[in-house]
């Protein structure tokens, strides 16, 4: 007895250091996946001017809250970079007749809340879309959605809309139940509220949670200063080259600051770029510089409610011959901007190479002394400073304008916001003269009158951002007809006629398309996602990993 105990004594302690030593293999093949995991985590740290107060998507119409949207949501199609459109969660359509489009959807796609995408999330989506303060004005065209089946959806407009296509890149469809239902009570008085509220500046449900169908899946968010966000392992583009899994974005407003933050390697990719550090990073080693001509008009609006002396064109147009946007250009911005007369950038349907900017000090005068105001007046006037070229170029733009408009005696008194605060005081219209940046939200001329000139109706959400309270029914009229013209060549005619009024009627004093800058480390091959829209996908964007990150392998 005493021989087999210890020969089972033996066999215990030969298992025991059998089972210690696979043990110890399996601990050491699970450090070394762990470390290969680790390495293969590529991260993209991002630093922007400004970033989104809030997550809700149809909250705030900027760019920041687009780009977002690209990266949690997909848009039904969206824009390559050369202006066409290529599809995303719609995979084809074609027109049934002159009013319906139908798109078809693609199958076995997921939200981030596991839900099942379908055309009843497409329907939802256009429906508080059209809902939206700052959408509404976009997506006035469409009348009806229908459900045709789970993968079908038909869009619907009152009159012929050739531009039908090109509002789909600002469909994100969004989880429908997720954001159904009523909120948990949050407030004082105990009140609770819809998930689908829409509040610009409030605290909804939707401005706190996030459920998109897009690569990335936001893990934290401090409004307006750092967004999270994690790849989502159910993203259904499995043909993108996108190899980020972390990504950081951060929110720099000092544009010095932003430029030193990508030199040091704090960072992987800023924008804006601002003019003053272009030969620099150009020449920096590491780093990518990539520019492209923009598409976004620059602005001074002129509140005809607020200034009674605006009210007359002869004043208006002093202003505008005051101006000198050539040598803003050339003197202040370092040439990278381009001066401009209109709204429609070179390209665009309505953009008219007759319409040059004016300059001309001694008609200025002129027109002021014959519509009563020799000596001129006061105004007050406002800008954002950290959105437009860069914080300091801002002051010196506005500055420069003062001095100018000095010159027929027009006082300026100029004050410049971070943008953040700058919305709210534009918003309540707080200044005579407001600077105001804007792109086509359809890639086409219309969508500039649409916002910027025609008369305000908060009902339609037009001339949502038309601080100028300028309101001509004419020409609202005229791009109405132009919106519902399937003939090209007609519909350029009109609405080229209607960049002349507005040339003629000078509502505002137009500036400069502003270019567009971004820089990258040379890790980061960040050319391939950038367009002109200024919406990099960084859903695809693949990135080299640093040395730390594979010293593991």
């Amino acid at each position: 007895m005493r021989n087999s105990n210890r020969f089972e004594a033996r066999q215990v302690a030969l298992f025991k250091a059998r089972r210690w030593r696979l043990l110890s293999a399996l601990l050491l093949c699970v450090c070394a996946l762990s470390a290969t995991a680790r390495a293969d985590d590529v991260t993209l740290d991002v630093a922007y001017d400004t970033l989104p107060v809030s997550l809700d998507i149809h909250e705030q119409l900027t760019v920041g809250v687009l780009r977002l949207a690209h990266l949690a949501f997909d848009p039904l199609v969206r824009w390559d970079r050369h202006l066409g459109l290529e599809p995303r969660l719609a995979t084809s359509w074609e027109r049934l007749n002159d009013t319906t489009l139908r798109l078809h959807l693609r199958r076995g796609v997921h939200f981030h809340s596991g839900n099942p995408f379908s055309a009843r999330d497409v329907a939802w989506t256009v429906a508080r879309l059209k809902r939206s303060p700052d959408f509404k004005a976009i997506f006035a065209p469409i009348v009806d959605v229908t459900v045709v089946d789970d993968a079908t959806v038909d869009l619907h407009t009152h009159s012929p809309f050739p531009l039908l296509l090109n509002l789909a890149t600002y469909i994100f469809p969004m989880d429908s139940r997720f954001y159904s239902g009523e909120r948990a009570a949050t407030t004082a008085d105990g009140q609770s509220q819809d998930k689908a509220a829409i509040v610009k500046g409030g605290d909804t449900f939707a401005s706190r949670h996030m459920s998109g169908t897009g690569p990335f899946e936001v893990t934290r968010f401090q409004p307006g200063a750092r967004i999270e966000l994690t790849r989502f392992p159910g993203y259904w583009d499995h043909a993108s080259p996108g190899n980020v899994e972390h990504l950081s974005e951060v929110a720099i407003g000092e544009s010095a600051t932003r430029v030193a933050a990508l030199l040091a390697g704090d960072v992987d990719f800023i924008a804006p770029v601002p003019a003053t550090a272009l030969s620099r990073l150009e020449h920096a080693p590491g780093i990518d510089l990539i520019t492209m001509p923009g598409i976004r008009i620059t602005l001074l609006q002129l509140n005809q409610r607020r200034v009674p002396a605006f009210r007359d064109r002869r004043v208006r147009l002093a202003m505008n011959y005051a101006v000198d946007q050539r040598a803003i250009a050339k003197h202040l911005l370092e040439g990278f901007v381009t001066p401009a007369a209109q709204m429609s950038p070179e390209g665009y349907a309505g953009h008219d190479d007759q319409l040059t900017p004016r300059y001309d000090l001694a008609k200025a005068r002129r027109l002021m002394r014959e519509a009563g105001y020799p000596d001129g007046f006061e105004v007050t006037l406002m800008a954002p400073n950290n959105r437009y070229v860069n914080d300091a170029q801002t002051a010196q733009v506005a500055l420069a304008v003062a001095a100018m408009l000095a010159k027929i005696h027009i006082r300026v008194d100029f004050k410049t916001l971070p943008k953040n605060q700058y919305w709210t005081e534009y918003d309540r219209r707080a200044a005579d003269i407001m600077m105001m940046g804007w792109y086509s939200d359809t890639g086409d001329s219309a969508n500039f009158f649409e916002y910027l000139t025609f008369c305000s109706d908060s009902r339609s959400g037009t001339g949502q951002y038309n601080a100028s309270e300028y309101c001509n029914p004419e020409l609202d009229s005229l791009v109405a007809l132009a919106n519902s013209e399937t003939d090209m060549r007609r519909r350029t005619s009109m609405l080229r006629q209607a960049e002349a009024m507005v040339y003629a009627d000078a509502p505002f004093i137009p500036l400069y398309w502003q270019n567009l800058a971004w820089a990258a480390s040379d890790r980061v091959a960040i050319e391939p996602v950038l367009n002109v829209m200024n919406m990099p996908y960084l859903g695809d964007v693949v990135v080299t990993p640093r040395a730390t990150e594979t010293h593991s392998r």
